[in-house]
């Protein structure tokens, strides 16, 4: 387990311990095997396992987001440049974010979920689990993340408005994880499932709206006969009343600048676009932005 108490120690040193731990959770990941083969592997499956315990102190912890995970940052300032710009639905970022009882969940755009949870261990902090969706997600955008029947709901779809693919659409569409493991796993949502994936069905929006109606929008584009349509419904386990584009669009609750004094100020063209507590520490996602590219994105994490 790596403990983050940063800068106590050396740049080089965390970095280091970073490169270290990724690799220790690779293999306890790669070590999934079947109850059959655990004998062989001599490795026991036991549950999701944390890339780091976090313990901020008095400077902010920075992290980027990269194809392997979060990695540690000194500053946030190390981020500039270090990006290219790209359209957002095809960038790293974090798309979603939700307090739950025991801290923060979150979905990353062509990643996977995190989690930050209180670790009450033998050195308390912040446990952050990464649950990587690996390559099937890194082709896919997430349209959605809700919870259903208690469990978090990843929506994903194709995108491409940016980027010619011959991928299909996705099949699964709605994923979630627990902590049995660091691997997502599909999640059925009836009301989706009557426009199926096999039949070229795409839903690339799934939320909650100021009036507590659930809408989604499914949508056929490789088809001889396209199609878009809306719905909303108060139930995810019945199929929805289709309605109006007006009435679809007007349904969305408007995103509001997140500001706190607690967060340090952010380079230019940099911004905050989600904040939430984890225990006594204050979390926000952050993003290099230009029109609708995103470059570097990350999260800070800050102790109250």
């Amino acid at each position: 387990m790596i403990f983050f108490d940063y800068p106590n120690a050396s740049a080089r040193r965390i970095l280091s311990n970073i490169f270290i731990g990724l690799l220790l959770c690779l293999l306890v990941s790669c070590s999934r095997a079947p109850v059959e083969k655990q004998e062989e592997t001599g490795v026991v499956w036991v549950g999701a396992v944390p890339m780091a315990i976090l313990q901020p102190g008095e400077y902010p912890l920075w992290f980027q987001l990269t194809e392997e995970g979060p990695v540690l940052i000194e500053t946030v300032e190390d981020a500039v440049f270090s990006r290219a710009l790209i359209p957002w639905p095809l960038a790293l970022h974090i798309r979603f974010l939700q307090e739950t009882e025991d801290g923060l969940v979150m979905v990353i755009n062509r990643d996977g979920f995190l989690k930050l949870a209180v670790y009450d261990g033998t050195e308390p902090g912040l446990a952050l689990y990464h649950f990587s969706g690996g390559e099937f997600w890194q082709q896919y955008t997430i349209g959605g993340f809700v919870f259903f029947e208690g469990k978090p709901a990843a929506l994903l779809y194709l995108d491409t408005r940016f980027l010619n693919s011959s991928v299909p659409v996705p099949q699964p569409r709605t994923w979630t994880f627990n902590m049995e493991s660091n691997i997502p796993f599909p999640l059925e949502i009836p009301a989706l499932r009557f426009f199926p994936e096999e039949d070229g069905w795409d839903a690339d929006t799934l939320r909650k709206g100021g009036d507590d109606y659930w809408y989604y929008r499914m949508t056929k584009k490789n088809s001889s006969l396209p199609a878009v349509r809306m719905f909303r419904t108060d139930d995810l386990t019945q199929a929805g009343k289709e309605i109006s584009t007006d009435v679809f669009y007007s349904s969305a609750v408007r995103e509001t600048a997140f500001t706190h004094p607690f967060l340090p100020s952010l380079p230019e063209g940099f911004c905050y676009t989600a904040i939430g507590w984890a225990g006594e520490s204050l979390f926000a996602a952050w993003e290099e932005q230009e029109d609708f590219s995103i470059g570097a994105a990350g999260f800070v994490v800050i102790k109250r």
